[in-house]
């Protein structure tokens, strides 16, 4: 007996020693990062490393607080900025000048390495319009009409990026003087906002028990209805809308942070996200498209529709009137 405890307090010291060995690597993210545990366990192991997730809202969110502590970073590397917000994080000093070499990929940022791609749409409840009898709307004008007033709920682009995603493709799309206009009919109509993407799904959304049957998300959100019905469904019960003006494809990357305290960890953590593994990873964990060419998408991505079309302005016209636009936006939604 005293030497099984002999060897058990040598065995947790062994096991101690090993944790306080392992190098901490910061990674900082949105709040919808999700990766399977054996995945991030794999990287800890092969680099000796221990990764501190610091989740820190949605993805402007995320910016914001890299912007507010830039002069002590509080992480090595930034997964989650997106094609929106990339310029802005870039002419911010955050971003290392030297990142990592990249894998081919189907969609490039610039400054980070690609690890995902999805479209933010109009994604409505099936149910809800069919025991109604109200044909869905073929315009986002017809969203400003009496018969879809309070029907529709967006979480606020200054906080949410794929909002400010479907700000940028109604810009894109209608132009800004329309799509200011078309907004300022929106609230009179009766649009909700949320703060992100995650109030305006499970406590807005019709199918999740609330009164709007119409939410600004993604495009791949009926495929992770069937997969998280575990065999209950077949076919999603949402569906989306791909109207013009009002479909966005958002690119999201990874990122090695000016001030790291690890950078050469980072830049390897940067590149772990697009291996092999966590690429294959990356659908059913996050319901975005991988970004690395060639990966094999899991059969339940049936479900997720693709647009023909996606509407945006040119990168360098967002980071010249990012500000302006989320101010104008506030102004006329909010205030």
């Amino acid at each position: 007996m005293k030497s099984n405890r002999i060897l058990s307090t040598i065995i947790t010291l062994l096991l101690a020693n090993q944790a306080l060995a392992a190098t901490e690597i910061r990674l900082a993210t949105h709040d919808s990062f999700d990766l399977p545990k054996e995945l991030i366990a794999e990287f800890e192991q092969k680099n000796d490393a221990k990764i501190s997730i610091i989740k820190a809202g949605d993805g402007n969110e995320l910016l914001n607080k890299l912007i507010i502590s830039k002069r002590k970073p509080i992480a090595d590397v930034v997964y989650g900025l997106d094609n929106g917000n990339i310029l802005k994080a870039n002419a911010e000093n955050l971003l290392a000048d030297k990142q990592p070499e990249s894998a081919p990929t189907v969609v490039s940022m610039p400054h980070a390495l690609a690890v995902d791609f999805g479209f933010v749409a109009i994604n409505y409840d099936k149910k809800w319009f069919k025991e109604k009898g109200l044909a869905l709307p073929k315009t986002l004008a017809d969203l400003a009409k009496p018969e879809y007033k309070n029907l529709l709920v967006t979480p606020n682009p200054a906080t949410s990026t794929p909002a400010m995603a479907f700000l940028l493709a109604n810009i894109g799309g209608l132009g800004e003087e329309q799509a200011f206009d078309w907004w300022k009919q929106m609230r009179n109509n009766g649009v909700k906002v949320t703060k992100g993407w995650s109030e305006a799904y499970y406590k807005e959304f019709s199918l999740n028990g609330g009164s709007r049957p119409m939410m600004v998300g993604y495009s791949s959100s009926p495929a992770a209805e069937v997969f998280y019905s575990k065999g209950k469904l077949s076919t999603p019960n949402m569906g989306n809308l791909f109207l013009v003006g009002g479909v966005y494809r958002q690119m999201e990357g990874v990122a090695v942070l000016n001030g790291a305290q690890q950078p050469e960890l980072a830049a390897k953590l940067a590149q772990y996200l697009q291996s092999d593994k966590v690429q294959r990873a990356v659908p059913t964990s996050m319901w975005v498209y991988p970004a690395v060419k060639n990966v094999p998408l899991a059969a339940v991505m049936v479900h997720s529709s693709v647009p023909t079309a996606h509407y945006a302005p040119h990168d360098k016209r967002v980071f010249a009137n990012y500000k302006t636009w989320l101010s104008r936006w506030n102004k006329t939604v909010l205030k």
